[in-house]
């Protein structure tokens, strides 16, 4: 596993837990927050790797969507007949998300202690969320376990430590910081194996690991590799022609597990 860590004129004294609070919260202002108007799933990487196990969660099933941001999962599958609650610690999104739809569900929380009783869930998907507190990944596995009906699905994605951040880490200078400069932990990144491992450590039985958003990664290597400015039209155009021919391994931003709780305990 690898630390990412943010470094700059970052409060000192704020706690982690108010940290990935507030920095989500500019994050979805900065998008325009949430509205009525969601974003279609179907689309998303995220969607084609989980679309035959969501086949399986019985219709009006009950679905936790950990992290849920703007709320463009629960709403659409609320759409899709599945009783859903949106779970986020941006306190100000929540209060939004329940004004635009007063018919779902939407709480504020920490994945990490969500307060749901036992075996609750039917299916729990949680996007970039897992990796974001420093004490590691099990405290979520462990509560998702926790939540989870016997035989209940859980889908996660987390960063991709690939062979490009292998090499990156491996050959980058330390940087210079000005001594006022704060550190602060942002994320883990994780290996294929390290992710697999995390969750079956966790009491799960791992379903699959995929390699997602290659295009993202490419961008991302032409930018931080190459010097090409996101916002060109030129390194949008070869993160597109590029993506299909890199392997996943290389260069996917992101890899999405798809695990079950076991049936039965014994």
């Amino acid at each position: 596993m690898r630390k990412d860590v943010m470094v700059g004129d970052l409060p000192a004294d704020e706690t982690s837990i108010a940290f990935v609070e507030r920095y989500w919260t500019d994050k979805w202002k900065e998008m325009g927050g949430p509205t009525r108007a969601t974003k279609s799933i179907t689309r998303k990487n995220e969607y084609k790797v989980i679309a035959p196990y969501l086949s399986s969660v019985p219709a009006g099933g009950h679905i936790l969507d950990g992290g849920c941001g703007m709320g463009d999962w629960p709403v659409e599958l609320a759409k899709q007949g599945y009783k859903v609650t949106g779970l986020d610690l941006s306190r100000e999104t929540v209060a939004k998300l329940n004004e635009l739809f007063p018919d779902l569900e939407f709480v504020t929380g920490d994945i990490r202690g969500t307060g749901f009783a036992d075996d609750t869930f039917d299916a729990y998907l949680s996007w970039g969320v897992f990796e974001h507190f420093e004490e590691g990944l099990q405290p979520c596995i462990r509560e998702a376990w926790r939540i989870l009906k016997p035989g209940g699905l859980l889908f996660i994605s987390v960063p991709a430590d690939n062979l490009r951040h292998a090499l990156r880490g491996t050959f980058a200078r330390l940087p210079r910081r000005h001594t006022t400069d704060v550190s602060q932990f942002y994320q883990w990144r994780l290996t294929r194996a390290e992710l697999a491992r995390e969750l079956t450590f966790g009491g799960f039985d791992v379903e699959t690991v995929k390699p997602i958003h290659k295009r993202q990664g490419v961008l991302r290597s032409l930018h931080h590799e190459f010097g090409l400015p996101y916002e060109w039209l030129v390194t949008k155009g070869l993160s597109v022609v590029l993506a299909p021919f890199v392997p996943g391994g290389l260069i996917a931003h992101m890899y999405l597990a798809v695990a079950r709780k076991p049936a039965s305990d014994t």
